[in-house]
């Protein structure tokens, strides 16, 4: 079968989950940034800047889902407020 045949057979999901990110202290007292994945329970990082907080959540997510998948489990694709699905690929962009 031809390569472009076998991408056509395969189905990709997007999920797109809502961020939280809000001002928070590290243990020592230094600035910190909390974000968190309200769909994702337990899914959270800290950072020194927002700019560093999204980017660790992100890598955060990515883990957490691969873990879910790893284990048989589903994706949370609810409340609906908090995560969006779609069923084809996206790319999300945050500027």
């Amino acid at each position: 079968m031809p390569e472009a045949q076998k991408h056509d057979k395969i189905q990709a999901k997007s999920y797109i989950f809502n961020v939280v990110i809000e001002e928070d202290a590290f243990e020592d007292g230094r600035p910190a940034f909390h974000a968190s994945v309200p769909a994702l329970k337990g899914c959270h990082t800290w950072a020194s800047s927002y700019d560093e907080a999204l980017t660790n959540v992100q890598e955060a997510v990515t883990l957490y889902v691969d873990d879910l998948l790893e284990a048989g489990e589903q994706i949370p694709a609810e409340p609906r407020d908090d995560v969006l699905v779609r069923s084809s690929p996206a790319v999300v962009v945050n500027v």
